[in-house]
């Protein structure tokens, strides 16, 4: 089978590998079609693992051969995959830290090679201890909505980690396809969205997605032109106090990995609120942070890693159903040998670009049954 393999920093290859072997408690799944998460990106970019490995985790296709122990699962019924599930028993998973879990931390799908998820190639293998996380995909429904699963899933655990009330105002800082995921989920729970982003095209989709008010941030090197232009914190500060009334925001999402965000959104929210970090995934970076906002203003600043194995029906639910409706963020499909190109779009994107999906169908939406005639 083709397969794209690491093989190094920025080293993507189009090579032929072995469809991989399943045993009696597995499946093999056909891909059609795997999103580019940045967790892989920086893997690729910055060399952090060792090669050889076949990336892509965020996967959706079909069943084309099941081990004779498996059951519930049939020969051709599209799927959406997880990679990760935990054992549920653990020290962390009774804490309810399934990402700190040992067996979660193992990947449970693979194309070949170090198990690393395998969506840029044409099978993969999927494990026994993560088929709980396999999830079908309605006949109403496309691959791409399957694929989308696993990281409107990252997102949805991260907002549960907020102490939100409906009618709150939350701060959503960056409106990628991460931060719009965010804001579309919020708005659901009536949240009250205040959008920020440097491109007014995705400001535009997050009024779409539900924001109350989305602000357009400057680049913090731009230089100024013209007449004398007041701070752009200054002016966030400003729409943040008429939101709220003058409390402060009650809690903020940093879905862009600046720093300068971070110590802005600890002066925005309100005393007891909360930043969540979303998109500092990079070890070994420091930060000066005023920390009696911690200690004395009771400011949470907190984190969220990956997903979440138990939130896998309600994820589905919203998408399947179309509450939201994931498709408007995909704006780009690449074939797999176009793999390279897909990792380089997504890291460095353009004004028109969102989600970046690699495909390997033609027909990625549900085929429509015509009407019986009599």
């Amino acid at each position: 089978m083709r397969a794209v393999v690491y093989r190094g920093a920025n080293d993507l290859r189009l090579e032929t590998v072995p469809v991989p072997p399943i045993r009696a408690n597995e499946l093999l799944v056909k891909v059609a079609v795997c999103g580019v998460c940045p967790t892989d990106i920086k893997k690729i970019h910055y060399g952090t693992v060792p090669p050889p490995r076949i990336f892509g985790h965020e996967t959706a296709g079909t069943v084309v051969r099941t081990g004779a122990l498996v059951r519930g699962f049939r020969i051709g019924e599209r799927v959406a995959l997880h990679h990760h599930v935990p054992c549920l028993d653990c020290h962390a998973c009774r804490h309810r830290a399934f990402a700190q879990c040992v067996q979660y931390k193992r990947t449970g799908i693979s194309a070949g090679f170090e198990p690393a998820g395998g969506g840029y190639a044409q099978y993969v293998r999927v494990m026994p201890f993560v088929l709980p996380g396999v999830v079908k995909i309605p006949s109403r429904n496309s691959f791409l909505e399957g694929a989308m699963l696993e990281p409107v899933n990252t997102v949805l655990k991260a907002i549960n980690r907020l102490a939100l009330l409906k009618g709150d105002t939350v701060l959503v800082a960056g409106q990628g396809p991460i931060g719009l995921m965010f804001t579309r989920l919020l708005a659901l729970r009536g949240v009250s969205v205040l959008a920020t982003d440097l491109l007014q095209t995705r400001l535009q989709l997050a009024s779409q997605f539900g924001a109350k008010r989305v602000f357009q941030v400057r680049p913090p090197s731009s230089p100024e032109s013209g007449k004398a232009v007041r701070n752009v914190a200054d002016n966030l500060a400003e729409i943040a106090a008429r939101l709220t009334r003058g409390r402060g925001l009650d809690a903020a999402v940093i879905a862009v990995p600046s720093l300068e965000v971070v110590r802005e959104a600890q002066q925005l929210i309100r005393g007891a609120g909360q930043v969540l970090l979303f998109s500092h995934t990079k070890r070994g970076e420091a930060a000066n942070l005023d920390l009696a906002t911690i200690c004395v203003d009771e400011k949470d600043l907190i984190g969220s890693y990956s997903a979440d194995f138990t939130l896998q029906n309600e994820v589905a639910k919203l998408i399947f159903s179309r509450r939201f409706d994931v498709r408007k963020l995909v704006t780009h499909r690449f074939p797999l040998e176009q793999t390279a190109a897909a990792v380089e779009l997504a890291a460095h994107p353009t004004p028109d670009s969102l989600k970046v999906v690699v495909t390997q169908e033609d027909r990625l939406e549900p085929r429509r049954v015509s009407p019986a005639r009599h």
